[in-house]
Order: structure tokens, then C-alpha cells, then sequence
């Protein structure tokens, strides 16, 4: 039987603790319910685990990783008090993904506060160069917009630890994923204005990388934070842990009584929610930055395969497994996750899905997919003829039902003033070809920036932002 919980909330900020230090040298959230068995992170999207899996070792806890990851090659055991580097310390959780944990912590030498993202000791080390290089301060493109949108790394250093060595490195803290942000609301749904501007420096974003010749490969709405306001730095731990919550210790318990090993920690514990429903963040808050570029590479770089969730990830990926990912897949992607951030549901919907039910959403909202494609799809007759027509399916929902169905409707019901026809039509008219299926024949970034829904709409509104 598992001991109860533990609360810091009110206790004497770490005195009960006893402080760890690590040997450390230089190298280069928001708490929310996991929804359907996910937890769901600024970084990735993993399982939580259940209990009827032979590979489980210990007893699930919610919203905490999965503790049979911390083993040689993965996680590194982190306590609330630890000291890093000898001067950031550790405040709270703010999330993790599949090949990193990410703590806050208080920064001792500028008194504020950091995330220290501590990755796999397996992990490649390569994210944090890439961001290195897109955030370089003296680079010529630094009048670009979308280059304050990528979190910039502070500090980097490794920690030796019972799993191995592992890479970390600094950020400024992040509020919470647009993902986290919607899963704390019953609504599911950004004011208008929040959207634009969300999906504006989104766009921004993405056309920065593309200038710098790199792709991103993994855009979703849990890879985009809501920057912190500059006010948090200003509470100590104590009043920190007053306003959000104090760290609640969960005891980890191994499934079959055994003592646990060195490299897997006592207690697990859920991240800090930082944020609030999607529907209450007010324009001079909606500011992001694009994050977790660990499924980046550079375009003179070869890569075919794609990690990016099924329900974001581009046809090419699985019709044309032998030719390179390139800028066009980030279009694919970027324009799903401009349909997530004005709607309530994703333009594609396929919780648990496979490859074929993701095609059919394709060919239901697109049309029927380029032809040596439609000839190869060996599932194709179980949902469509030949000529494209659903079978068995009526009625199918096309792309006019899903506008109305996931962005009009569910904001009429609960009273949020509605796209009106003119700018429905300029979404529609930028999303369409950056989801054309051949990816030659997608938007650039460019071409994006320049549509009629950007210039007049969605840019307008972040330029409130960053003159405010």
C-alpha cells in the first residue's frame, strides 16, 4: 500500500529537505489532469503508463512520468531543494517529455526564476546546439520578429548521476503549452484577438527557423508556451507556493515490494500549473515562445522520418517514406496548429487512430489524394469508391462542416463573438494550400505572412502586443 502524499504548502520553504548538491561542470506548467491516459508537456506527448502493461514496474501516478524511464540511458532523480550548478535551485516541476524532465527553479546569483530542462543521458545533445544558433545574439537576421519566439538557452552544464550524464540546459520559464492551457478549460477555446495573435507569432516563428535553413519537425500546440510574466520574479518560493500550489510528493512504490534502485527517485511529483483556461488569457498576455526543437534538423540535412503526432503529421510521411522531409512538412503541420488555435477540435480528429482512419480524415475534408497515392492506399475500399465518394458514411464531414462544427458552433453556444464571413473565408484561403498533399505545391512561409487573414487580421493584433 502506497504512503500518503506529501505537501510542502505548509512548511517553512525547504527546511524540512535536506539538500542535495550535484557535481556539476559547463557544457554546451502548469499542473493539469492528464486527459485520456496523456500527459501533456511542453515538450512531448507520452503514456502514462497503466498497470496492465508487462513493462510496468511501479505504481502509476497522475501526471507524473513514467517511472520506469528512470534507468541507465534516461531520467536523472531530482528532489525539490537540489542544487544545480551551485546556484539554481529547485522550486518545482514544469513538465516532461519523452527525453527530458524540465524543473523551475530559482536562479541565486539574478535572483530569478529559470527552467532547467535535464535531458536523457541517451538523448541527442543537439537540441540545445541548434537553439544556440538560431538565438545567437550577432547574427544578422536579429531584427527578425520571430527570433524572440524561440526560448533562448542561458546556461548549459551536465550532471553525473546514477543513470548517467546528462545534458542541461537554462531558459527562462514558460507559463504553460496552448495544449495545457486548453485542457484547463471546459471551453477549449481562445478569445479572438488571442488567436490571431497567437497564430501570427506562430507563423513568425516558423518563417525565422525556415531563414535560418532549419525545420522544425515537431510543431503542435504543446510545443508552444505562453511566456511568464515579468512579475513572477518578484514572489520568493514561499509566496510562489502560496499563489500555485506547493509540490506534492507522491511516494513511488515498486509493484513488487522490492527496495527501489539508486537511480529512481522516492517521490514523483506533478507539475505546477502556471497557467489558466485558454478563454480567460487576454491579449497583452499572448505572448509564445516555440519550443522543443528536438526533432529539428538542418535543411542540408536528410531526414525521412517523422515523429510529429499522427493527427499533425504530413501524408508525404507515410506515401512518400523514401523522400526527405523538407520546409514543406512544417507547412503541413503549421497549418493544423493554426486550425487548433482558432478552433476547439483539431481540423483532423483521430484520438488513438491509425494511419488509414488519419487518411481518411485527409481525403474527407481534402479530397482524393494525388493518384499514384490513392492506388497504393490498400484501405482505401473499405471507406471510399474509386472516384472518391465515402462509403457507408453519411454524412462525411467535409471542411465547410468542420469550420462550423469545431471553430463557429462551439463559440455561439457559450456566447464568444464568432469569425464573421469575410475573415472565415481568408482562414480558409491560407490553409488551403499550405494542406495541399504534394508538398512542392504547399505555402511558404513567406507566402503565409503575405495572405490576406495574416496581413489584415492575425499581424494586426500582435503588433498591439508588441507596442503595449
Amino acid at each position: 500500500m502506497a504512503m500518503g502524499r506529501l505537501s510542502l504548502a505548509s512548511a517553512p520553504f525547504l527546511r524540512p529537505l535536506v539538500l542535495r548538491s550535484h557535481v556539476v561542470s559547463p557544457i554546451p506548467k502548469a499542473r493539469t489532469p492528464p486527459r485520456c491516459g496523456f500527459a501533456s508537456t511542453a515538450f512531448k506527448l507520452i503514456p502514462t503508463g497503466d498497470k496492465c502493461s508487462p513493462n510496468v514496474l511501479y505504481e502509476t501516478l497522475e501526471g507524473v512520468e513514467r517511472i520506469e524511464h528512470y534507468r541507465p540511458g534516461g531520467y536523472h532523480p531530482i528532489q525539490i531543494g537540489d542544487h544545480l550548478h551551485g546556484r539554481y535551485q529547485v522550486i518545482h516541476k514544469l513538465g516532461h517529455g519523452s527525453y527530458s524532465t524540465t524543473w523551475l527553479a530559482r536562479d541565486d546569483q539574478n535572483n530569478k526564476y529559470v527552467a532547467v530542462k535535464i535531458c536523457t543521458s541517451d538523448s541527442d545533445p543537439k537540441e540545445a546546439s541548434i537553439l544556440t544558433t538560431l538565438t545567437r545574439p550577432h547574427y544578422p537576421a536579429t531584427s527578425h520578429p520571430g527570433k524572440t519566439m524561440l526560448p533562448s538557452i542561458l546556461d548549459s552544464l551536465s550532471i553525473h548521476g546514477p543513470n548517467g550524464e546528462h545534458i542541461c540546459y537554462v531558459t527562462s520559464p514558460a507559463r504553460a503549452s496552448l495544449s495545457d492551457l486548453k485542457d484547463g478549460s471546459w471551453l477549449r477555446l481562445f478569445q479572438l484577438d488571442v488567436a490571431r495573435a497567437f497564430a501570427a507569432q506562430l507563423v513568425l516563428a516558423v518563417d525565422y527557423i525556415h531563414t535560418r535553413e532549419f525545420i522544425h519537425g515537431d510543431i503542435h500546440m504543446g510545443n508552444i508556451l505562453l511566456k511568464t510574466s515579468r512579475g513572477i520574479d518578484q514572489l520568493s518560493p514561499e509566496q510562489l507556493y502560496e499563489k500555485y500550489g506547493a509540490p506534492e510528493l507522491d511516494p513511488v512504490v515498486h509493484l513488487d515490494g522490492k527496495p527501489l534502485p539508486p537511480g529512481v527517485p522516492s517521490h514523483g511529483i506533478a507539475p505546477i500549473w502556471l497557467g489558466e483556461p485558454s478563454e480567460k488569457v487576454t491579449l497583452p498576455e499572448a505572448r509564445i515562445l516555440l519550443a522543443d526543437f528536438g526533432e529539428a534538423f538542418s535543411s542540408k540535412e536528410t531526414r525521412y522520418l517523422s515523429h510529429t503526432p499522427l493527427v499533425n503529421r504530413p501524408p508525404e510521411a507515410r506515401f512518400e517514406p523514401n523522400k526527405p522531409l523538407s520546409f514543406s512538412s512544417d507547412i503541413w503541420t503549421l497549418a493544423c496548429t493554426i486550425w487548433t488555435i482558432i478552433a476547439q477540435r483539431p481540423l483532423f480528429e483521430g484520438f488513438l487512430a491509425t494511419e488509414d482512419y488519419m487518411t481518411r480524415e485527409h481525403v474527407d475534408t481534402l479530397g482524393i489524394l494525388p493518384p499514384e497515392w490513392w492506388k497504393r492506399w490498400e484501405a482505401r475500399p473499405e471507406s471510399f469508391t474509386e472516384d472518391g465518394r465515402p462509403i457507408k458514411r453519411n454524412p462525411y464531414r467535409s471542411w465547410g462542416d468542420r469550420f462550423e462544427d469545431s471553430v463557429q458552433q462551439p463559440r455561439q453556444e457559450v456566447g464568444m463573438p464568432l469569425f464573421d464571413a469575410e475573415e472565415r473565408d481568408a482562414i480558409l484561403e491560407m490553409l488551403r494550400p499550405m494542406l495541399a498533399f504534394r508538398p512542392e505545391q504547399r505555402s511558404t512561409t513567406k507566402q503565409v505572412l503575405e495572405s490576406e487573414w495574416m496581413v489584415k487580421w492575425a499581424l494586426s493584433e500582435y503588433e498591439k502586443i508588441r507596442r503595449g
